[in-house]
């Protein structure tokens, strides 16, 4: 991995949102990467404080120049949890900073919904579109099945999932735009070009480790066990 990689993986109610007992519970986990060199960075789903991850990302001497949003749900973007809470996130840092938030096509309705941005507040990608971070080449990964338009980011042998994997398992499919059959192509075709040395960062501390080689991902965790959609559909098909 470069040296010129700036990364960091922010624990929400630990690192920082210290005291909120939404953030807290919900266990996210943000993400801050960059080209040390150029001094260009992004943050990764900054929901609860992002007043906080932005101050942390200038005092890192790192300068802000965007957002990517895994998908929609509030605990990764902001907008209302549960129908109960406001949490903060991208709306409120773009009121701090006004840089643009990258999101697959299928997304784009769902988070200007949730979160009352305007559509022109998004970049649309495709599968596989590189963004250029500095002089990182970022790949963007389309892989629906949690929502629509569920992303994961690759850069210099790390892929940051979201909710499409964690270390062991994977995010419903029975919430608003879920789909399971889409979840199986994303675990089963989309994500197979990764190799068993990217080390995976989910999008929660749901494991006792906070990121874990593919090849060990690929040994223990149960939702890709199943060969076929049928396998697959009988076990975790809602």
């Amino acid at each position: 991995m470069s040296e010129r990689l700036y990364f960091r993986q922010l624990l929400a109610g630990r690192d920082f949102a210290v005291g909120d007992e939404i953030a807290t519970s919900m266990r996210n986990f943000i993400y801050a990467f960059g080209d040390r060199e150029s001094g260009d960075a992004v943050l990764v789903d900054p929901a609860y404080r992002p007043d906080e991850l932005v101050e942390m990302v200038a005092g890192d001497g790192m300068n802000l120049r965007g957002v990517i949003a895994t998908h929609f749900h509030p605990d990764h973007v902001g907008g209302t949890l549960m129908g109960q809470q406001h949490v903060a996130g991208v709306a409120e840092l773009r009121e701090i900073v006004e840089v643009p938030i990258h999101v697959q096509t299928e997304e784009v309705e769902w988070i200007s919904a949730r979160t009352g941005l305007g559509e022109d507040a998004f970049t649309a990608h495709h599968h596989r579109d590189v963004l250029s971070i500095g002089d990182l080449e970022v790949t963007l990964l389309h892989t629906p099945g949690h929502t629509p338009g569920s992303q994961c980011i690759l850069v210099e042998g790390r892929l940051m999932s979201g909710d499409t994997l964690f270390i062991d398992g994977c995010g419903r499919t029975d919430f608003p735009g879920g789909d399971a059959l889409e979840m199986y192509r994303s675990l089963s075709e989309r994500l197979t070009e990764i190799d068993d040395d990217t080390i995976l960062y989910p999008g929660h501390l749901y494991s006792p480790e906070p990121s874990l080689s593919m090849g060990m991902v690929r040994e223990r965790n149960f939702v890709l066990a199943p060969r076929s959609r049928e396998q697959w559909l009988a076990s975790f098909g809602t």
